[in-house]
C-alpha cells in the first residue's frame, strides 16, 4: 500500500489497484472503531486517509467504556485532567490511560489499558481488608509522594499477614481475562520475613473455583545477603531449588514493584471477585513492606 492508500489485489483478480483514499472518511473511521486502540494507532501510519480517520471521535468514542459517565461522577472533586465536553475523544482516552482517575472517595483508581481499551481498577490500601491494620504496633498508615492514593499502609512488625480485596466484576470489562497484582515497595533495603518465606495468593470469582499460587514479595532477589538468608532458613515453605518457580516481583514504570497474584475470566454480570494474599505459617516477623494497593487489569499478550 503506497502513501496515498493504494494497494493491489493479491487474489489473482484483474480489477487493478484499490484506492482507499477514495473511501469516505466516515467509512474508514467506522472500520477502525471495530479494531483496538493499538490497531487504530498502528494503521494511522499506513496512509493519509487512515491517519485522518484515526483521529475521528467516531473511532475513539467506541473505545471509551459505555459507563464512563458513572466513573466520572464517582471521582474526587477537581480530579479530571480533561474537559468531558471540549476534549476530543482521543484526548480523553489517552488521559485515562496515562492519568488514573481517583474514585469512591479516593480509595480506588480507574484507568484504561492503552493497548486494548479495557478497564483497569486499583484498590487502594484503604479499600483493602488487612488483619490488624488498625493496630499501630503492627501497621502504620502514611502518605507517600509516589502513590496515587492519599495513604499507603506499612508493615512495622507482623507475624500474621493477611490482605483481602473485593471488587464487583460489573466495574470491569466483560468477556475479558484479568490478572490481579499487589503493588508495593520496601521501606528499607534490609528487611525481614519476605526474603525467607513465600506468600500464598488466591484469586477468583466468589462461589467458583479460585486460582491459587505461591508468590514472592522480595524485590531484591539478586541481593547476595538475602539469598544467604534463604539458603540458611530452616523449615521454609519451599526448598531453595524451588524458589525460582515462584511468581517474582517486577519493577513497574512508576518505580513501584508488582507481583502477579492470579487471574480470572470476567464473563460479565455483577459477581464479586476476591483477592487474598496471606502468610500465616511463619515464625519470623515481617517488616518494611509498603502496600499501595492491588491492581486489576486485563491480561494482555505482549506485542
Amino acid at each position: 500500500m503506497d502513501e496515498d492508500g493504494t494497494g493491489r489485489r493479491n487474489d489473482g483478480g484483474n480489477e487493478g489497484p484499490t484506492n482507499f483514499s477514495s473511501l469516505p472518511e466516515g467509512v474508514i473511521a467506522n472500520t477502525l472503531s471495530l479494531t483496538t486502540p493499538f490497531d487504530a494507532c498502528r494503521t494511522s501510519v499506513v496512509s493519509r486517509a487512515f491517519h485522518a480517520a484515526a483521529q475521528s471521535d467516531i473511532v475513539w468514542d467506541r473505545f471509551l467504556p459505555n459507563d464512563l459517565d458513572d466513573f466520572i461522577s464517582r471521582r474526587k472533586p477537581s480530579g479530571l485532567n480533561f474537559d468531558p465536553i471540549k476534549s476530543s475523544k482521543k484526548d480523553i482516552f489517552f488521559s485515562l490511560c496515562n492519568s488514573p482517575l481517583l474514585i469512591d472517595d479516593g480509595k480506588k483508581s480507574f484507568s484504561l489499558d492503552k493497548q486494548s481499551g479495557k478497564k483497569c481498577i486499583m484498590l487502594g490500601a484503604r479499600d483493602l481488608s488487612i488483619v490488624w491494620d488498625d493496630t499501630s504496633v503492627y501497621w502504620a498508615w502514611e502518605s507517600h509522594p509516589e502513590s496515587r492514593f492519599g495513604e499507603v499502609v506499612v508493615i512495622l512488625k507482623v507475624w500474621w499477614l493477611e490482605i483481602r480485596g473485593r471488587i464487583s466484576s460489573g466495574m470491569l470489562s466483560p468477556a475479558t481475562t484479568y490478572a490481579a497484582y499487589v503493588v508495593f515497595k520496601m521501606r528499607e533495603r534490609r528487611y525481614f520475613g519476605f526474603n525467607i518465606d513465600p506468600v500464598d495468593a488466591i484469586v477468583g470469582i466468589v462461589g467458583s473455583e479460585h486460582s491459587m499460587k505461591t508468590v514472592c514479595l522480595d524485590p531484591y532477589l539478586d541481593d547476595t545477603h538475602q539469598r544467604r538468608r534463604r539458603v540458611t532458613r530452616a523449615g521454609s515453605n519451599l526448598p531453595m531449588n524451588n524458589m525460582s518457580r515462584l511468581e517474582e516481583p517486577r519493577e513497574r514504570h512508576d518505580g513501584w514493584f508488582e507481583t502477579e497474584l492470579g487471574e480470572f475470566h470476567n464473563d460479565g454480570g455483577d459477581d464479586e471477585v476476591e483477592i487474598i494474599l496471606k502468610e500465616v505459617r511463619c515464625n519470623d516477623s515481617k517488616n518494611s513492606l509498603v502496600v499501595q494497593g492491588i491492581e486489576i487489569r486485563p491480561k494482555i499478550n505482549p506485542v
